[in-house]
């Protein structure tokens, strides 16, 4: 191979960290940018550029362009050696227009949005990886789960018999001469994730994350999303369809994992959130905007919902007067489900060192 590479990246705020890593022609704003969205995790980020592109002797430096519209995608194809895809489609027509294209990444690990078929009828590889920041929001999306059974929200670090009246408890320890002295701080409403219902509202990527460590959990796994998934899918994750009105009315617990956009804003509706079984704890690990705010807290006061936790906010930074925080059956972290940055950092380091072995 002669000259640089050239990759086609489609516009996603994590896909940008190529063209930092591999392009020279890239804004140093963009790369100041990134040193300071990785300095609590990564301090030392010119070093790590520098170790990375030193086991690149291919492929840095690079042409990367990056595009936001199947048409500039189309448009940025004739020259192109791979093309690296988060959400855009990428079928016959981009193969059309990429005459000297050597794969087709996709940044996740479901290739959804990529026709295959067409891909290896040209006898084009389709690279996929499994996003460590997606099996965070899974990991995430258990712990505020726990959290909300367990009551830590209402009683973490409160060891003290003041510190536990304070928080609305009445301790008080047991007679040890007949009982144990278990939960001697009298703390109502634990429950346990085994043996409850689980509904998942989107299986996707990160869905299929939470399916997975639910299962080990016990859970009675549901799901709904627009088109069920294939019989093999739905038994390696241990899920059930069900369609909406079912999940709502039969889960203990629910967990979005949506892409936030027109179609999914308030999807959770004052009248959706009315179905859910009264009790149940609601779960947003995905974009605030999905749970309609006002309808949230109505039913949150009313005692009909059961629970809420959210990541992320919504809005950031948040408040400490936010009427979300009154409650306290509420959990919510600042956006930190994703973390930490190193997931974002090692993916891309695989995604770029895959793209690498491709070159002659």
């Amino acid at each position: 191979m002669t000259g640089k590479a050239r990759l086609v990246v489609e516009d996603d705020p994590f896909l940008r960290l190529i063209g930092v890593i591999l392009d020279p022609a890239t804004d140093p704003e963009r790369i100041a940018a990134f040193a300071d969205f990785f300095a609590h995790d990564l301090p030392d980020f010119e070093g790590w550029l520098s170790q990375l592109r030193s086991r690149l002797p291919k492929l840095f430096p690079a042409e990367v362009r990056l595009v936001d519209s199947s048409e500039a995608l189309r448009g940025a194809l004739n020259h192109a050696d791979f093309a690296v895809m988060e959400s855009l489609p990428f079928g016959a027509a981009e193969l059309a227009a990429a005459p000297r294209l050597r794969a087709v990444q996709k940044y996740g690990a479901i290739p959804s949005n990529i026709d295959t078929a067409a891909c290896a009828a040209r006898k084009i590889p389709v690279l996929t990886i499994r996003r460590r920041a997606n099996i965070a929001c899974a990991e995430h999306s258990i712990a505020l789960m726990l959290g909300l059974s367990r009551q830590l929200q209402r009683t973490i670090n409160r060891i003290s018999t003041q510190s536990l009246h304070a928080a609305g408890f009445a301790p008080r320890t047991y007679d040890r001469r007949h009982t144990a002295n278990s939960n001697w701080a009298r703390v109502p409403g634990i429950c346990l994730l085994h043996e409850t219902t689980l509904g998942i509202v989107g299986l996707g990527e990160i869905g299929r994350e939470v399916a997975t460590r639910a299962a080990a959990f016990g859970m009675n796994i549901l799901y709904h999303q627009r088109t069920r998934q294939p019989e093999d899918v739905e038994t390696a994750h241990h899920v059930h369809y069900a369609d909406f009105d079912t999940l709502l009315e039969t889960s203990d617990w629910l967990v979005i994992c949506l892409p936030g956009n027109a179609n999914t804003r308030h999807l959770f509706n004052a009248m959706r959130l009315a179905r859910i079984k009264p009790g149940a704890r609601l779960i947003n690990i995905s974009r605030p905007e999905i749970v309609d705010r006002d309808a949230l807290i109505a039913a949150l006061r009313s005692g009909h919902l059961g629970g809420f936790a959210l990541d992320p906010l919504y809005e950031a930074p948040g408040r400490d007067d936010d009427e979300l925080l009154q409650f306290n059956n509420v959990l919510i972290t600042p956006h930190i489900a994703a973390q930490p940055r190193f997931n974002a950092l090692d993916d891309i380091t695989d995604l770029i060192t895959g793209l690498e072995k491709k070159l002659p």
